[in-house]
């Protein structure tokens, strides 16, 4: 059974906030993190982040801002063809107004 990265670094980040620290650092890392949160810096959530040595297990420094409530990731592992996508996103997601959602694609 693997680790969810992505979940547990959401978790991380708002316990963070929850406990009103300054800044959180994350480990281990993944490509999926850095674009996520590289979302919530364009859309003000965070302030800013850093990463270091990507390569190896690596570590993400993120300056917290005082704006996140709640977060969470959604690992739902199931094949929805395109036309799909939006009904089953307002089925799944608790609500449709505050709310932001990545469609991670695989390859191959």
């Amino acid at each position: 059974m693997g680790r969810r990265i992505l979940n547990d670094a959401l978790r991380s980040m708002v316990n963070a906030e929850k406990r009103g620290k300054a800044m959180v650092e994350l480990k281990p890392i993944s490509t999926v993190m850095s674009s996520f949160l590289r979302i919530m810096k364009n859309h003000g959530y965070i302030k800013d982040f850093q990463v270091y040595d990507p390569h190896r297990v690596g570590r993400i420094t993120v300056e917290l801002q005082g704006r996140i409530n709640d977060c969470k990731a959604l690992t739902h592992r199931k094949d929805i063809k395109a036309r799909d996508l939006e009904a089953y996103r307002l089925q799944t997601l608790p609500t449709h107004q505050n709310n932001m959602s990545k469609k991670i694609k695989g390859k191959g």
